[in-house]
């Protein structure tokens, strides 16, 4: 039978010839100090696929290392399977799950405007007692204020991906910076319905501005980007959710224009 959450780490059993059938063998930490979250997650995952885990832990540092040279890996956590080694939590995952890292999704997309649409939801059942207009304005300036909040966790990422697209930007790199600003500020205002004069031709800018930036770059150059609409560093392709996104914005702030002048 496999033994589970040993108190030390078998290095003396090939985990090779102990990973056979449904059994996985896992070395993985578990020091005073650190309880290796990728580790955690390994165990987890072989489970929920039907594995028995043969646990082995690590509980001192200079075994950590000491396995990690035997082995000539560069970290633990380290999985076996079906007798071969696959390596840790990532490359697990991708195994068992055909995760890849790599390929393009827009599930970023999808749960930010799912929150969007929720917030918004809730604000007109809570305030107005009913779904209205006003409910998809909150959803557009909602999903402004989160849009914005993804490109400010990380600037640099951002204004690295938006300067391969964006038209102003490239003439004027500090334009790059400024955009999430504006667009979570605009939709700040926007959402609490004050300062329309503001916010409503600053967004009216930035999305006029990012909704030609993105039609060029990907109807009429015909170039194959990322979309930094999400932030940095996200497989989003660049294309119909950007300009979705700009259109959105220059809807609403023209609605708000025209209801402020008339």
């Amino acid at each position: 039978m496999p033994k589970d959450t040993r108190d030390v780490a078998d290095v003396t059993t090939d985990p090779a010839a102990s990973a056979t059938g449904k059994t996985a063998v896992l070395y993985r930490m578990a020091l005073p100090d650190h309880l290796c979250p990728a580790g955690q997650k390994s165990r987890w995952l072989l489970e929920r696929k039907g594995y028995e885990v043969d646990d082995r832990l690590f509980r001192e540092r200079p075994e950590v290392d000491a396995f990690k040279e035997d082995y000539d890996v560069p970290t633990t956590p380290q999985i076996w399977i079906e007798g071969e080694r696959i390596g840790g939590y990532q490359a697990l995952r991708q195994k068992l799950t055909g995760y890849d890292p790599d390929a393009t999704t827009y599930r970023p997309v999808i749960y930010l405007f799912a929150v969007a649409a929720a917030t918004a939801l809730a604000l007109s059942i809570g305030f107005l007692g009913a779904v209205t207009w006003q409910t998809l304005g909150w959803f557009i300036s909602v999903s402004m204020i989160l849009l914005g909040m993804q490109k400010l966790r990380d600037i640099e990422s951002f204004t690295s991906m938006f300067l391969n697209y964006d038209v102003l930007a490239r003439r004027w790199v500090p334009y790059a910076y400024v955009y999430p600003w504006v667009e979570t500020g605009a939709g700040i205002l926007m959402t609490g319905m004050l300062l329309t004069w503001l916010a409503a031709p600053a967004a009216l800018f930035i999305a006029s501005v990012g909704a030609w930036s993105v039609f060029k770059a990907v109807y009429l150059d015909k170039r194959e980007l990322k979309c930094a609409c999400v932030g940095g560093g996200s497989n989003v392709p660049l294309g119909f959710v950007s300009l979705t996104e700009n259109l959105m914005m220059m809807g609403m702030a023209v609605v708000m224009l025209i209801r402020l002048i008339a």
